[in-house]
Formats: structure tokens, sequence, C-alpha cells
């Protein structure tokens, strides 16, 4: 590309008003983090940084050492502005208040999955950082304060360590994608105004639960599978990273639509909707897609609490809208 913009241009000239000055260096030390995990995660084994550890998260998963030091980047960062009143993390049991550690006027709260797929990291695979920010009510925030529906998100974004280390990111106009220049480590716009295909012939689904999936989900891909031959009249891909980032990236740039539904296994759902279904979820409506929860708009769902879990669909408007219309015929019947 010939002059790129770098991301500190672009958010000075696109992030004014309200929030301007203060998102904008809040953004930056969002966006150091992310630079110093890529950082982390291309050192691989080579820093020891692979491998399990003998601890849990507080959602019972086992820690990897790349989650832990991923965790520990983000929250130093989130020291430097000040403008940080409180965190939620996915490593971490209960709300983090930094007004005390930084000795100022916090005015966002952040939450976020510092290290999304980290299952994936010893294989090699894509793996990514998911984060949320909301404005704070004050800057000694409490546990209420964190409970805010997702239509409250002010910014949103995902950092994807993948081929290339890209972060992409929405403040509620619209989407743009950023690739890192690793000779001078700044972010360049290379996706500008990312948009979800109308239409596709892609989803994204872990087969393996089939058998505990509620019918509207196995009516869905059961039409899927049936190709030409069936309903849909056409043929279908199916594809698996087990990373919500790479799924999602994947659909922005070439369509598609992603599942990880409730099941009899886990019936509240899998996912985190505070810091990974809400910000996905803010990102994809901003790219023309939807995301639901086959009930009920994502970004319209109460938190009842700073972990709590939710079905998500989303992707491609068109697909989701038929999979929510499954869920409803469902419920009309009981």
């Amino acid at each position: 590309m010939k002059n790129p913009i770098n991301i500190t241009e672009f958010l000075s000239q696109h992030i004014q008003g309200e929030h301007g000055v203060a998102l904008n260096a809040m953004l930056g030390d969002v966006i150091s983090a992310c630079k110093k995990i890529a950082v982390a995660i291309d050192a691989g084994a080579l820093a020891g940084n692979m491998g399990s550890l003998a601890s849990e998260n507080v959602q019972g998963e086992v820690q990897k050492a790349l989650d832990v030091i991923s965790n520990d980047i983000f929250v130093e960062a989130a020291l430097q502005s000040g403008l940080v009143a409180g965190m939620v993390s996915e490593e971490v049991d209960a709300p983090v208040a930094l007004a005390e550690k930084t000795r100022q006027h916090g005015q966002y709260l952040l939450m976020f999955d510092p290290l999304d797929g980290s299952s994936n990291v010893n294989v090699n695979i894509s793996v990514g950082t998911i984060f949320s920010i909301l404005k704070s009510p004050n800057n000694q925030p409490e546990l209420a304060d964190f409970l805010q529906l997702g239509t409250e998100q002010i910014c949103a974004g995902y950092a994807l360590y993948g081929t290339s280390t890209m972060f992409v990111l929405t403040t509620g106009n619209g989407v743009n994608g950023f690739t890192l220049d690793v000779k001078t480590n700044e972010f360049y716009l290379t996706h500008p105004n990312m948009r979800i295909a109308a239409e596709t012939q892609e989803f994204a689904i872990n087969m393996s639960n089939y058998r505990f999936w509620n019918e509207p989900i196995q009516r869905y891909i059961d039409e899927c599978l049936q190709g030409e031959e069936g309903d849909r009249k056409k043929d279908f891909n199916m594809r698996w990273v087990a990373s919500m980032v790479a799924e999602v990236h994947r659909i922005l740039v070439r369509g598609g639509v992603f599942m990880y539904p409730s099941d009899s296994k886990s019936k509240s759902g899998k996912l985190r909707l505070m810091y990974e279904a809400n910000p996905m979820s803010f990102i994809v409506e901003q790219a023309g897609g939807a995301a639901t929860t086959g009930l009920q708009r994502i970004l319209e769902v109460k938190p009842n609490g700073i972990h709590a879990r939710i079905p998500v669909m989303m992707g491609c408007k068109k697909e989701v809208e038929r999979i929510a219309a499954y869920h409803q015929v469902k419920s009309k019947r009981k």
C-alpha cells in the first residue's frame, strides 16, 4: 500500500468529541499491550512461554503460560494512562479497581480476554485478544457498574496473532483493520470499512457437539449438510479453529456464520458475555452482520455477572436471522 496511515493518525482523525483525547490515550495502552503479547507469542518455546501451568482460572480452565503472561501485560498497560477506573479479565475472579494504583481519575471500564483460543498456542494456530470499553459512572466502580448492556460499549476490538498480527476495532462508526509492520512496530490501516458479505456458504461450529445441540441448531446444520440436494439448494463449507477471534476475523474478511450455541452439556452457553460475545457482537453488527442468542439480540442481554456465559450465533445477517427464526419456532411450541 502506498503511504498507509498508521493507527495513531487514524484514531486522532476519527475519535473526537466527548471521548476524543482520553479514549485515544487509553487505546494507545491497549495497542501497546497487544504488540507486547505478539512478541511473547512469537518467542514461543524459545522463551519458555508454551505449555500449561498447575493452576486454573476462574472459569475452571487450565491456564497456559501465555494466558498469565498476556493478562499481566494487559494489567500493566492499563495503568499507564490512568484512564481505566476498573477492569475485568477472563483470568481474574473479581473486577480490579485501579483508582488507587493510578492515583488518577479513571473514566473507563476495560473488559478483556487476554488470550482467546489459548488451547491453540502449543500447535502454533492463530490466537487473539478481545477487549471492550465502557464508560465508568465513577472512578471507583463497584460490581454493578460493570454490568452494562452491550449497547453501552463505546469501543470494542480484537488483536489477531496469526500469519501477521492484526488489530481490528470499532467505535460505533464502522470497522477498520490494521496490520502490524514488525520493522517499524506500527499498525497501519490495511482493511478499511470491513463489511460482512450478505450471502455465504460457510459456517463454523464444533461438529463433535452435534448430539448435544438443541433442535434449532441441528435443523440449521442438517440443512447446510444436505447441500444442493436439500432445501437450501447450495453446498456449504465448514470451518472450525477453536478461537473466536480467528473465526470472526474470517467472517469479516470472507463471510460466513459462527455458532457456539447452548446445549445439553452447557445450558447457559460457553462463551462469556462481557468480554467475548459483547465486543464481537458490536464489531459484527458494525460490519453489517448480526449476533443473537437465538432468542435475543446479544447486545441487549442484561449481564447477571462479569463472567456470565451466553449462547452465540453471529455473522452473515441472513443466516443469523434464519437461525433465530428456528429458535422462535421452537420457543412458540412450548
